[in-house]
């Protein structure tokens, strides 16, 4: 399947962050939007990094709760961002998230950010295509 028909069927909706936000900001957005990371992006369609929960675990990790909070998101973000167009296929993009142990990467169009997927968004996915020819396969059983 194709990224495009992903975010088709899934939404184009992509929670962004500025770069000066602090990270109490972006705790506060992760935690009512039920998501796991934010696009930093000051203008909404250039990336300029990306902050996972995993990035703000980190920055606890190694001071105190009120300083880590109080950084900005681009202190702790990761800025060297994998990224996928909406013509690849997600058979590819699982490998490549699997293989570079990132659960989140930005859909991009012309270098403008278009949508996000997720490691769940793409086995979701994944599941139902096997589930569809299980399916195929039964009926095909049946039939004969």
């Amino acid at each position: 399947m194709r990224i495009a028909k992903l975010l088709e069927d899934k939404g184009a909706v992509v929670f962004t962050i500025g770069s000066t936000a602090t990270l109490a900001e972006a705790v506060r957005l992760l935690n009512a939007r039920g998501i796991g990371a934010l696009v930093v992006s000051d203008d909404g369609r250039k990336i300029s990094g990306i902050v996972s929960e995993r990035d703000i675990v980190r920055a606890l990790s190694v001071e105190s709760v009120g300083e880590a909070l109080a950084r900005p998101v681009s202190s702790v973000m990761s800025s060297a961002v994998s990224t996928c167009g909406p013509q690849d296929d997600t058979d590819q993009l699982m490998a490549t998230m699997t293989n570079g142990r990132f659960r989140h990467v930005p859909v991009v169009d012309s270098d403008d950010l278009v949508g996000i997927v997720s490691i769940g968004d793409v086995v979701r996915v994944r599941i139902e295509e096997l589930e569809r020819e299980r399916k195929e396969l039964v009926d095909y059983i049946n039939a004969r």
